[in-house]
This record gives structure tokens, sequence and C-alpha cells, in this order.
């Protein structure tokens, strides 16, 4: 088939990976340069052990303080927007434990086979990626946060989750010396040895390279809207998109603009329950002394805030604000960024060097949950690969793998009569 894909950050590259081994002749469309949207400077950590929805039932405690606190890695700003709203109201009604459950084992699962896919990808490319299987450290700094990810690990435990394991603070400075500066402040750590990092944007280059030397196209121009059937009645296939290079005619289409996608899924008859979360990143040069920059990937719960080391840089973001399309990069933000990097690891990064700040708009779903493949009222030849949230590098190729199957099952010959 011919397939078009719209989208050319991780999820969308990924896809294009996926379909072009199957032997799909592939387009990939989008109005900006492969991987450098949300996929350019997010927060580097391949987190496919640790894959908690941020919607849980200890939000409700945490409202307060995160709704109004100056410092706070939450902020909403109200807008008159009705998909605001909707989305807020059902990211709360996730917000329970059964629900998080649910999610949590939908979500293992995923990454499971996104890990596997991954793997295979960068076997065959090799690509220069900076990437790492260091270990993950997820700092609680009281007992009763401490006591929820405990019973987190034997959640994911009994789901068949990779190993995990609680550990004191002199056992995660032993893990990760460049943490001996708070000994004393944190309870405790979840400890995965599994959980991998690389830069995200280096993955979707390599991948673009390799795509266009395998003959799929690649357009960069906006897309602008679809072009149906015209005798195809109510929900009439796509027969084509349109662009601002012009109109590109295929059999099916693959829907993964990230947080813009939702716009198009009104185009396309169906709701899209997905929201941009902004989030902000810094990436600092790092010192090469013994202990004084984290080789571990280490996340931060009291600030929300994650670590992750991609060879001599260290990554650092945070961050969720529910602020619309907004891709303003507000200097208090960045610094609270440089603040928590001197508090955690005080010795890490070189002084005086340019942040390299960024912001990018997440999209996320109410529940965490991405919606993969066809959807609702929308034509039978389109699918959707959206709203993966602050798990997008995580779930790319998982995510990829499924839509591939769904067009597979497509194109597979009848059996015999």
């Amino acid at each position: 088939m011919h397939i078009c894909i719209l989208g050319a950050g991780i999820v969308g590259l990924a896809t294009a990976w996926e379909l072009q081994a199957q032997g799909h002749d592939v387009t990939v469309v989008d109005q900006a340069a492969p991987g450098s949207g949300t996929s350019s400077g997010n927060g580097a950590q391949l987190s496919y052990s640790y894959v908690a929805p941020l919607a849980d039932a200890s939000i409700w405690g945490q409202l307060p303080k995160l709704m109004f606190a100056p410092d706070s890695p939450l902020k909403l700003r109200p807008q008159l927007d009705p998909r605001q709203w909707r989305w807020g109201l059902g990211f709360m009604a996730a917000c329970n434990e059964p629900a998080a459950a649910r999610t949590t084992r939908t979500l293992l699962a995923l990454a499971a086979d996104s890990r596997t896919g991954f793997e295979a990808m960068r076997a065959a490319l090799q690509p220069d990626c900076d990437f790492a299987e260091a270990g993950k450290l997820v700092l609680y700094w009281g007992a009763a946060g401490l006591a929820a990810a405990g019973r987190q690990v034997a959640l994911q435990a009994a789901l068949g989750g990779a190993p995990q394991r609680l550990v004191t603070p002199d056992e995660a400075i032993a893990l990760e010396p460049a943490l001996a500066s708070q000994h004393g402040q944190f309870a405790g750590a979840v400890y995965t040895a599994s959980e991998c990092v690389a830069d995200c944007l280096k993955v979707c280059q390599a991948l673009a390279a390799a795509l266009q030397a395998r003959g799929v196209r690649f357009v960069q121009a906006p897309v602008l809207g679809f072009e149906r059937d015209p005798h195809g009645g109510a929900g009439a296939r796509v027969r084509a998109v349109r662009t601002g290079a012009g109109v590109l005619e295929a059999e099916a289409f693959v829907l993964a603009l990230g947080a813009a996608s939702a716009r198009f899924g009104r185009a396309l008859g169906v709701y899209l329950p997905v929201y941009p979360l902004k989030g902000y990143s810094i990436t600092l040069p790092v010192h090469d002394a013994p202990g004084a920059a984290p080789v571990v990937s280490v996340t931060d719960t009291a600030r929300k805030t994650v670590f992750a080391r991609i060879g001599q840089r260290l990554r650092v973001a945070g961050m969720a604000e529910l602020v619309g399309e907004d891709l303003r990069i507000p200097p208090a933000r960045i610094a609270t960024l440089q603040v928590a990097t001197r508090a955690v690891f005080p010795h890490a990064a070189v002084e005086g060097a340019d942040p390299q700040p960024w912001a990018g708009l997440r999209p996320a779903t109410p529940s965490g949950l991405p919606l993969v493949g066809r959807l609702g009222r929308a034509p039978a030849n389109v699918l959707f690969n959206v709203g993966h949230g602050a798990l997008g590098f995580t779930l790319a190729f998982g995510t990829a793998r499924h839509v591939a199957r769904l067009l597979a099952a497509d194109t597979a010959p009848a059996p015999a009569a």
C-alpha cells in the first residue's frame, strides 16, 4: 500500500520505520524537520519499566500545593477553551486506583513491545544517539510517598514488569555517587537496573536518514486538510491530504501530529481527547570528575524533574502546564530547572554554560493511554497514533508496531476456500 504518515516526530518516524519494513510505500509529511518538535528536547529517558500514569489517586492530596505554590511543577491557565475543561474533567475522573492500575497494565505491555522494537531498530541502524542502559533511580522525599511507590512496585511486579526494588538512601548513593550531597534528605528510592536513556533528536535524525535511503519520501509542509471520496457517503474514505506543497494521494493515512492532532481529528469526524501538557528542559555540559555528574538516570518526584545523562551532557526536564499551544519559554521556568540541578547535583554542570532552554507540548490523554488504531466515526483508512504524553519516546515503537499489525491484517491474502 501507499501510506501517508502525518507527523515526523519520534512516533511518526517509528511508524514509518515499521511500515517501510513491511514493504509499504511510505510518505511522511510534517511542516518541521524530522524530530525538531516535541521530540527534540524531551527528557531522554526510555522508561520501559516505570510507566505509572500522571492520573492517579495521589493527585488529589497534592492539588493544593501543585495549584498554588509559586514554584509548582504544575500550572493551569484557565482558558475559554472547552477542550481544556473537558480534558481536565476527564483527567480528574481518571485519578483513582482502579483506573491507574488498568492503565499501568496496558502501558507495561506496550512498553515491553516498544523495547523490542527499539532494540531491533538499534541493532539494524546502530545510530549514534548516546544510548546507555544505566538504570534509573526515582527519589522519594517522604515516608508516605515511598510507601506508595512500594505499592506501585508490587503492582508492576504482579503484572510481569521488569525487576524493580526499593533502596535506602545509602544504597541509592552507592548506585549513584553524584547523589552524595542529598544524604539524609530523601527517604529512599525505586531502582530499576534495566532502564535506558538516549538522545531522541539523534534517533529521529538517524531514522529519517535511513528511511530516505530506503525510498521513503519526506514532504516538509503544513498539513491543511483532507479530501474524501466524493462517492463514499457518510464515513467516506480519505482520498488525499492537502498540504502546503500540494495534494498527496494515498491508500491509507496515519495521524501522528502530536498535540496538533486534535483539530485534525475533528476534521475527520472524531473527538480526540488530546491536550498539550507543556514541558521544559535544559541541556548542560557536565564535568568529567568521577561522582560529579550522574550516570544513572534520576527522577526527582518532589520537583517533578528528570535528570538523564546523554553522553557528556545532562538533560534536565520537567513540569506540566495546561496553557494551550503556547511555546514561549519564561526565564523563571528555566531558572527553576537550573536551581533543581544545583540542588540535587551541585557539582555536575559546567558553570556559565548555555543551558539550551527548550519547551515542548506533550500530547496527553486524560488517562495516559495513547490512542492507537481506528477510532469512532473516522474513515476506515485513517489510523491514529497520538496521545503518548510524557512517554512518547518510550512507547513510540510499541504503538508503531501496533499500527503496522493492523495494516498487515488489511493486506493479508484471504484464506483459500
